[in-house]
């Protein structure tokens, strides 16, 4: 079980890192963006510290108040999370 939850965990930071990219790449391009509501959604699923890894490596939506105070908090809400359901099912 706990497998399952690290390749669901890894799974998302790769998405949310990825969508954080995408849309990075899109903005400076001028084309057809990544919603917010799209980018939200994948990191309260399980991708919010590679949304959050992302947003700093890539320089994208860091002037943003809410990505750039609640990415941080929603990453740490997931990682009090992930240890809470590791020492529940292990």
């Amino acid at each position: 079980m706990i497998g399952a939850l690290v390749i669901f965990y890894a799974g998302l930071t790769a998405a949310g890192y990825m969508i954080m990219a995408a849309d990075k790449r899109k903005a400076e391009r001028g084309q057809w963006r990544i919603s917010e509501r799209t980018l939200w959604l994948v990191s309260f699923a399980g991708g919010a510290w590679g949304s959050l890894l992302g947003m700093y490596k890539v320089r994208h939506k860091t002037k943003h108040p809410g990505f750039k105070y609640g990415m941080p908090l929603l990453a740490a809400g997931h990682a009090v999370l992930a240890i809470y359901l590791a020492g529940v099912l292990y």
